[in-house]
């Protein structure tokens, strides 16, 4: 069950994860010569722009879930598939890059302080941490191929070189589909296994770099 506690840290944690992420596919797309993300004022930092009322409470309420898709027009890409594939994976990678920034932040706290952290350090460890999982949540999940997700679109262009491949298959039940999967718990299990997984990894890298 959800420590109500714990929302001072959940919550700005989960709007900073969605917004980096919705930002990055907008972002990427842009640069890749698409007007369309900027026209729609996608190119935010401002979270209420991203924000999917659904994706976000599964986001908050069990550590994986997904914000409002970033429109595009990919015909404006020089490289096409090339174009589809960065974008579709630009907030995925935002948010990994984003948790092993929480998790650094982490490991500096831990190292630094030697146990004896004030209430402002502790506080900044406790956002850290639901900061770099909430991410790595959303990381990880947004790569299943399920529409809206950005699997769909990477899977797509990659096995079948059409990016609304699944959309054309899965159509308008893909949010359904989401949704029971997080409320039944039927996702609960593998995406544990994997968020560890990346966790474990990545936290990895810092204990090296910082040696701890």
């Amino acid at each position: 069950m959800m420590n109500y506690n714990d929302l001072i840290y959940v919550v700005p944690a989960a709007l900073l994860a969605i917004t980096g992420h919705e930002f990055a596919h907008g972002y990427v797309s842009w640069k890749m010569g698409d007007p369309t993300p900027k026209e729609d004022g996608r190119l935010s930092l401002n979270p209420f722009q991203h924000l999917d009322l659904m994706g976000t409470l599964c986001l908050i309420l069990f550590h994986f879930g997904w914000a409002k898709p970033v429109r595009i027009n990919s015909w404006y890409y020089k490289e096409r598939k090339k174009g589809i594939l960065c974008t579709a994976l630009a907030g995925p990678a935002a948010n990994f890059i984003m948790a092993f920034i929480g998790l650094f932040g982490m490991g500096v706290i831990y190292k630094f302080t030697s146990g004896h952290a004030g209430n402002a350090a502790v506080y900044a460890f406790n956002f850290l941490n639901y900061f770099a999982v909430l991410n790595i949540g959303l990381g990880v999940f947004n790569l299943i191929p399920i529409p809206p997700l950005d699997g769909s679109k990477a899977y797509g262009v990659l096995v079948h070189d059409d990016e609304s491949y699944m959309e054309k298959h899965v159509h308008r039940n893909g949010y359904f589909v989401l949704a029971i999967l997080a409320v039944t718990g039927l996702l609960s299990i593998p995406m544990r296994l994997a968020q560890r997984v990346v966790i474990d990894f990545m936290y990895g890298i810092v204990r090296f770099i910082l040696k701890i």
